[in-house]
């Protein structure tokens, strides 16, 4: 029987508990053998807007939110790459490289419904079933307009209104993000001074001091 890779792809900046609720009830409902992450190199659809933090942070921090997990692991394929990142091209160095492997690609709602903005989009879908988790807000409609549905598995995922750009809007402004992204990557973040942090310790409300 084939083996079954989840491949769950994203900028990570940083990786939240979404991130890893989303891969972990794709690997039990889709029934997946492994779920492997990999952290955007250089994100082209970010390109002219707001500046990513450094590949090797967010690959550092991914491995630390995965590591207490058997069932997944992190790819460091975009990040030493180089150039724009596609999706298309990990598909295709995953393909080359895996034999007897059946590749599911993850991902968010809002990502699935730019899916024809993508490079070479007709075959990503061939080369990888995608599998889209619903948020709150997205209307997936879209997918029957473009006769995606066949390639595409919705995958019902609570609690996903967690997302990224919060997380860096709460760091920024000193508001506690304690439950929304792992321990060590809070901890991290602030060691690097990311999100601006610089110069911050764990605020008292993050630790249970009043």
């Amino acid at each position: 029987m084939a083996r079954r890779l989840g491949i769950m792809g994203g900028t990570f900046d940083p990786i939240h508990m979404g991130h890893l609720v989303t891969a972990e009830q794709a690997r039990v409902d889709v029934g997946l053998d492994e779920v492997v992450f990999v952290p955007a190199g250089a994100p082209w659809q970010k390109s002219g807007g707001r500046a990513v933090s450094a590949g090797e942070h967010r690959y550092l921090m991914t491995v630390l939110a995965t590591a207490a997990n058997p069932f997944f692991s992190v790819s460091r394929i975009e990040i030493d790459r180089g150039g724009p990142t596609y999706t298309v091209e990990t598909l295709r160095s995953l393909r080359a490289s895996l034999t007897d492997t059946e590749l599911f690609f993850i991902t968010g709602a809002d990502a699935i419904l730019n899916i024809l903005t993508w490079k070479d989009a007709g075959e990503a879908v061939d080369l990888a079933s995608f599998v889209a988790a619903t948020r709150p807000g997205y209307d997936l409609a879209a997918l029957e307009e473009h006769d995606l549905t066949r390639q595409v598995t919705l995958l019902d995922v609570p609690a996903l209104a967690i997302s990224s750009s919060d997380v860096r809007a709460r760091f920024e402004a000193g508001r506690p993000v304690r439950y929304l992204i792992p321990r060590e990557v809070e901890e991290f973040a602030r060691k690097h001074g990311l999100y601006g942090t610089h110069g911050q310790g764990l605020a008292a409300a993050d630790v249970g001091v009043s």
